[in-house]
């Protein structure tokens, strides 16, 4: 029997890192989580316990850290492509160079109706990431966003659907529509301007949601990636997942009480979902 190793890489992960930016009467903060992974010639590792050629993921830790002092605060994309070249060019035994991050969103505290220069909160569930795979020749790059929770309560219908024996949904005419969204799309190379795209995507898919009369949860998702990839001609491809929430109309007539959709039982499991991949085809 002839056995041969596949696929192995190894690195760190929950890199957390808090930078503060002082500047006179304003602070700035942005706190982000990084994973990275080196694939690479680690064979004698595996087989034979050898290690001359493992970087720990301590050091890998400290890179974070020490690299983040050496450049000012930016774009989680931006870092990571600091991180993927000092991998790259110091350890000759790594091919491959995974790095995702996570951005928490932090909010200025309003004191007295004006934002402090000096206090936070951190906003929401919402978080902006990121994902890069270095190699040699090429870098890929992907952002996205997580938990971004949106609702609205009309322009919202589901009918015509399909009915068996257990089936007991009704027709839904413009009622509530609300979903948790995750997303993350493919930057064509050469992209550089990160966060400005980034809050461009995000808007794009917010006003998309407003605007888009919907027919289903699918219907709603797969206008929201068409509007992306219609705007931002520098996005090659984009997967959104759309969790819905549910939200029930309350039987109020044991009170006596009618209920016009106006009074709701969020349901928070169970819940339907949906995936979908977008991709620019290149005109032939």
């Amino acid at each position: 029997m002839t056995i041969r190793l596949g696929t192995s890489d190894y690195g760190v992960t929950g890199v957390r890192l808090l930078r503060v930016t002082r500047q006179e009467g304003r602070h700035d903060v942005k706190e982000t989580q990084y994973s990275i992974r080196f694939e690479g010639d680690f064979q004698a590792a595996l087989s034979q316990g050898e290690n001359r050629r493992i970087l720990p993921p301590d050091t890998i830790k400290n890179t974070v850290y020490a690299l983040s002092r050496q450049y000012p605060v930016e774009s989680a994309e931006d870092f990571a492509l600091h991180l993927i070249e000092h991998f790259l060019t110091y350890n000759r035994q790594v091919t491959v160079v995974h790095v995702e991050a996570v951005e928490d969103a932090w909010a200025r505290i309003q004191q007295g109706g004006k934002p402090s220069a000096h206090s936070f909160v951190r906003s929401n569930a919402e978080l902006r990431t990121a994902r890069l795979t270095g190699e040699s020749e090429e870098t890929t790059v992907r952002a996205g966003v997580e938990n971004l929770a949106l609702l609205k309560t009309a322009k919202a219908s589901f009918e015509g659907y399909l009915r068996d024996p257990y089936t007991t949904l009704k027709d839904v005419r413009d009622g509530i529509l609300s979903a948790s969204i995750r997303a993350d799309w493919l930057y064509e190379s050469g992209v550089s301007d990160f966060a400005p795209l980034w809050h461009g995507v995000r808007q794009a898919l917010v006003e998309s949601f407003a605007e888009h009369e919907s027919r289903s949860l699918q219907h709603t998702m797969h206008m929201m990636a068409e509007a992306v990839l219609g705007n931002f001609d520098r996005i090659q491809e984009i997967h959104l997942e759309l969790r819905q929430n549910a939200y029930d109309p309350v039987d109020l007539s044991p009170f006596g009480m009618d209920n016009p959709a106006e009074v709701f039982l969020p349901a928070e499991e169970p819940s339907g979902v949906a995936q979908v991949t977008l991709r620019r085809e290149e005109a032939v």
